[in-house]
């Protein structure tokens, strides 16, 4: 059971990897094409105008979508270790409490895919549109809730594989 769930983490680990790519290069793109065209006008002083419509409203989305996933992505890589609590205290034990902490990041994945999953259906019902460029509020509310279900999911994952087997969330090496 054990490595099935490190092989579930992992494909998920490499999914939410490929949608954080996928949204940095692309906010990137646009980044570089509204300040590319923003420049250029600038330097034939107005007489090429072109402007990327809504590039603000599309580097807050990518960059939601790369946040959710990169955090999806590196959850068995949070925990910050305090010293000063865990320093006499074995692996083993220093895992279990990473596994006790990691529920806390599967509740917050819950809570806002929950949260994301109501405000998506809300917004399709209502027609909800972005500002600038018109594109409806629902896909955009249901992929943001579908990250953070994997958040949810891959900290559940790492939480029962440190608490219950007292695994690094990597495969065991008979430690």
């Amino acid at each position: 059971m054990q490595t099935q769930l490190e092989r579930a983490s992992q494909w998920l680990a490499l999914l939410c990897k490929l949608v954080a790519g996928i949204a940095l290069v692309g906010l990137l793109g646009v980044t570089i094409a509204d300040v590319g065209t923003r420049y250029l006008s600038r330097l034939t002083e107005g007489a090429i105008a072109l402007r990327v419509s809504g590039s603000v409203e599309l580097v807050s989305y990518l960059m939601l979508f790369s946040l959710l996933a990169a955090m999806a992505a590196n959850v068995e890589k949070s925990q910050v270790v305090v010293e000063a609590f865990s320093h006499g205290l074995s692996p083993t034990i220093k895992n279990r409490l990473h596994g006790v902490y990691l529920l806390g990041f599967t509740a917050l994945g819950l809570v806002l895919f929950l949260g994301l999953l109501e405000s998506a259906a809300s917004a399709t019902r209502h027609g909800e549109v972005t500002q600038d460029l018109r594109i409806p509020m629902g896909p955009i509310y249901y992929a943001a809730a579908v990250l953070s279900l994997l958040l949810g999911l891959r900290s559940l994952i790492h939480a029962v594989l440190n608490a219950v087997f007292g695994a690094e969330g990597e495969v065991s090496h008979g430690e």
